[in-house]
């Protein structure tokens, strides 16, 4: 088994927008009078678009906006979000560019295209994707492995040699069920659990350090 290309997951690795999805999603529920659950950061973390536009339409809000309303509302008020502010993570971009002279790179995220595709012109990293995935596109969002398994399709080469860059539980949980090498750069506010850290042939506390040969020592 040798490393063949390096898969990003986006939120939480590359822009740090997990606090933005929790404020705007919880924002979102108080506005309709909804109620928002000890567990429900955890829960939403990897779901995909309708996924969590479901859970947020029946669980937190009774049925007062349908789960197209919702994904629409919540996104909305995303794209507003990033178009005052991306807060990217250190040396994201940096890591992204010394990765791509080595490797293909693959992308997958549980954020919509739309966002997905804002954030990479942002960073004027698009071209350096290969291919990029969300999990809108597939059939399951995360813990299941659905988007990197059709990240590793699109770039051709088989998830047992890829390795995939991670950060929250369910990503982790994606990746390893995907049969991918896992790379975890927990997130501080945002610790993974520590059986999907375990999960992790790698723990890095930032992505600075994850240079082509330290990714490829731990995929050999």
């Amino acid at each position: 088994m040798a490393l063949e290309a390096i898969v990003f997951d986006m939120d939480g690795v590359l822009i740090d927008t997990e606090p933005v999805w929790e404020e705007v999603r919880r924002g979102y529920i108080d506005d309709l009078g909804g109620r928002w659950l000890p567990d429900t950061q955890d829960r939403l973390m990897g779901m995909s678009t309708g996924e969590w536009a479901a859970y947020l339409s029946k669980d937190l809000l009774d049925g007062r906006r349908t789960p197209e309303e919702v994904a629409t509302d919540v996104i909305d008020r995303m794209s507003a979000r990033y178009a005052d502010h991306l807060p990217l993570m250190p040396d994201a971009v940096e890591t992204v560019h010394t990765c791509a002279k080595e490797y293909p790179l693959g992308l997958a995220s549980s954020s919509p295209r739309r966002l997905i595709d804002v954030v990479l012109d942002h960073m004027g990293v698009t071209a350096l994707f290969h291919s990029t995935v969300s999990t809108e596109e597939v059939d399951r969002g995360k813990p299941a492995p659905d988007g990197y398994l059709a990240v590793a399709a699109l770039l051709g080469i088989t998830p047992e040699n890829c390795a995939a860059i991670e950060d929250s539980s369910n990503g982790l949980r994606s990746a390893a069920a995907a049969g991918m090498t896992v790379i975890a750069v927990p997130h501080p506010r945002y610790p993974p659990a520590p059986d999907a850290l375990a999960l992790a042939t790698l723990v890095s506390p930032t992505l600075a350090e994850l240079t082509p040969r330290a990714i490829a020592a731990v995929v050999r």
